[in-house]
């Protein structure tokens, strides 16, 4: 199941930028069709023509934005336009946030691994970072095993969290498999099993 939903994950991004492509395209295509009429052209025939140059000014546009909104004027003007129109819109947040985090700008959840202790008991638990808060604050997902999307959610200082360099897949094996493999959380007990080994 955690596999359908990773696999949604990564294309229902592209899928909606493709749509959105689409639309932008056919849009542009129907205002772009009488000047092809003008320039003497069936359109019925040379239909790609028409289907080309839609292409073509969109990306045109799409660059045109781009390099506005890196000036300080752009982003001053999309920042006011983005609070006092764009943020009304329904499902406006969640469709920015996805397109940043696929284009690589937004702060991805859960690939922070972390050792925290929620309750100061000297007992730490397994866990991924799910949102910086403050940054003396942050949401932590603590998943239980062996079924890792059932879990706690804590919201711990900074203090009380410990940063580990750990992939996000190699952490969950360690939940999936209840506990085994824990080592590689903590680099001083893995050293000392090699030096074991050796």
């Amino acid at each position: 199941m955690t596999t359908v939903i990773g696999g949604v994950v990564v294309i229902l991004p592209i899928s909606l930028f493709i749509f959105l492509v689409r639309v932008v395209v056919r849009f542009t295509s129907q205002l772009v069709r009488p000047l092809i009429g003008l320039l003497q052209l069936k359109t019925d025939t040379n239909q790609w023509i028409v289907d080309l140059i839609s292409f073509v000014i969109v990306v045109g546009l799409f660059f045109l934005i781009g390099l506005i909104v890196r000036t300080e004027f752009g982003k001053r003007l999309f920042q006011f336009i983005e609070e006092n129109w764009l943020s009304r819109l329904p499902f406006y947040s969640t469709l920015r946030d996805t397109v940043q985090q696929f284009a690589g700008n937004g702060k991805t959840p859960f690939q922070q691994v972390v050792l925290v202790d929620p309750f100061a008991s000297g007992i730490l638990m397994t866990g991924f970072v799910a949102e910086e808060l403050t940054p003396d604050l942050y949401s932590i997902f603590v998943p239980t095993g062996p079924n890792p999307t059932n879990g706690f959610i804590f919201h711990v200082p900074l203090e009380k969290i410990q940063f580990v360099d750990v992939k996000p897949e190699d952490a969950m094996r360690t939940i999936i498999g209840v506990g085994t493999g824990s080592s590689i959380l903590f680099p001083s007990i893995a050293k000392k099993k090699v030096l074991k080994e050796q």
